[in-house]
């Protein structure tokens, strides 16, 4: 009788396994890692660890020191509701047919896998505090957004005293709402009463709650997103006479096709005045710095709770960010280096390539397949992206190197029609069209051009056509270069 037992229980066990495998799922255990994912808004590469001898951020530095920090980590649109859309699912943007601030990816994919998911299935805890998706930001004025319900067992949503301190911020472009202009405030009071500081906190708690069962915990900060909003100890490490503007060679833009500046920043630096510019890039660094800060309240809380040893850290910005490069080009929208390419750090303990910087070309859509698979989880078949696992391992390792970024501009009073532009780089080059080349076509060699200020596309001679003609293929498998026929909204592009 107690073999019988034993045997009917060892089948009904087998076939609750052979059940979990096929379905792509696995039994939960307690060496099943957690995941903190770490979301920052807005955040270009203005870190110690990527170079910037400006920025003051050691705890971004020393997760970098402690992972592997890729340094030429690519999104597939600059605009905050495209990207999150793609690294949350894993598509490019033209599969998810969302291109505007308005769009979900649900209307084009209403049953697709996110990330979150893959972990729910699982059995981890699965909990979202702040902005993972373009949900709405407490401390703007009618921002509109949404989040994915299904993605997530619990969600939390502070809102701290840079909401009620609205009225107090500075604008310098009154005629724009507070969150799409250059404003600014550096704020009274502690970290722990602004928004993102409430989210650090509430996520160290959720920490403590789930210290004994694996976890998925998404940390959405919404700096340095406009408006810049932070203590003002954080504006005091970079005194204003220490601020400067970017160089541009004089007659930078001549070889730029309009199309290539976005549509809410037509006008150089705004028409402002330099005084106001240098304020605005003191509040920007001291965003950054104030959510460093955050980020170090979650590291510690990691090893305080000796949970780092069986924790995945991931962190990543939704894209780049311009501060006044190319004679005055600002925040992001745009297919130039500093909005492309964006902050992305994973550390997976116990990985090899820790503590030593990847410079191989990546996407943001590896992200998904990366942290699934560093999880011991299967993902879902027909993601676009390629686990790094072989870069976590030997961040040197060989790489099919490219990465393919795009936007959408609407017509306006510069383009009679609307213009997608696509953008392809390579350990080399960045190679750009609009809309097919019919509005403007670029080449930059990164070699000798690091800050995109030669476009070779302009009278090219023969080796640059060949180049050409080479990324042109490349950069068309992966993006078609054509108007959407889903619908958009200009008014969110």
């Amino acid at each position: 009788m107690l073999f019988q037992r034993s045997a009917r229980s060892f089948f009904l066990w087998s076939c609750l396994l052979l059940l979990f495998f096929v379905s792509g799922a696995r039994v939960t255990t307690a060496e099943q890692p957690n995941v903190l994912f770490i979301a920052v808004d807005d955040l270009a590469a203005t870190l110690g660890c990527y170079g910037d001898p400006f920025a003051k951020t050691p705890n971004l530095d020393r997760l970098a020191a402690s992972g592997v920090c890729f340094l030429n980590a690519y999104n597939q649109l600059p605009l905050c509701n495209p990207t999150r859309a793609s690294v949350m699912t894993g598509r490019r943007p033209d599969e998810l047919g969302v291109y505007d601030l308005d769009r979900h990816f649900r209307d084009q994919l209403p049953d697709v896998i996110t990330l979150p998911q893959v972990f729910q299935a699982a059995g981890s805890e699965v909990v979202r505090i702040g902005k993972i998706y373009h949900y709405n930001v407490p401390a703007s004025i009618g921002t509109d957004g949404f989040d994915d319900p299904p993605s997530w067992d619990q969600t939390i949503n502070p809102k701290g005293r840079d909401k009620t301190d609205e009225p107090l911020i500075s604008n310098a472009e009154p005629h724009r709402k507070i969150s799409a202009a250059l404003s600014w405030l550096a704020a009274d009071g502690a970290d722990e009463e602004q928004t993102d500081g409430m989210i650090a906190t509430e996520a160290i708690k959720v920490m403590e709650r789930t210290r004994d069962r694996p976890f998925f915990l998404g940390v959405g900060f919404f700096r340095p997103h406009t408006p810049y909003v932070a203590p003002r100890k954080y504006f005091d490490l970079y005194p204003l006479e220490t601020v400067s503007l970017p160089y541009a060679p004089p007659g930078d833009r001549d070889d730029i096709p309009t199309a290539a500046f976005a549509h809410n920043c037509p006008v150089p630096d705004y028409g402002l005045p330099d005084d106001k510019l240098r304020k605005a890039t003191q509040a920007y660094y001291a965003c950054v710095s104030f959510v460093d800060a955050q980020v170090g309240r979650l590291l510690d809380a990691l090893e305080r709770l000796k949970l780092a040893q069986n924790t995945i850290v991931v962190l990543w910005s939704d894209h780049g960010y311009h501060l006044g490069e190319h004679h005055g080009v600002w925040q992001k929208r745009t297919l130039f280096e500093q909005s492309a390419k964006a902050p992305l750090i994973i550390r997976v303990p116990g990985a090899n390539g820790n503590g030593t910087p990847c410079r191989r070309i990546v996407e943001f859509v590896d992200i998904y397949p990366t942290v699934a698979a560093a999880a011991g989880l299967q993902a879902p078949a027909g993601l676009a992206g390629n686990n790094l696992g072989p870069l976590l391992d030997d961040p040197l390792a060989e790489w099919d190197e490219q990465a393919v970024t795009q936007i959408l501009r609407p017509a306006d009073d510069r383009l009679p029609h609307p213009v997608m532009g696509c953008s392809i780089r390579t350990p080399r080059y960045r190679y750009t069209e609009w809309s097919e080349g019919a509005y403007g076509v670029e080449l930059y060699d990164h070699r000798a051009d690091p800050l995109e200020f030669d476009n070779l596309a302009i009278n090219p001679d023969s080796r640059a056509r060949a180049v050409i003609k080479q990324l042109q293929q490349r950069l068309r498998a992966k993006a078609s270069g054509k108007v959407p026929d889903v619908p958009v909204n200009p008014a969110r592009l």
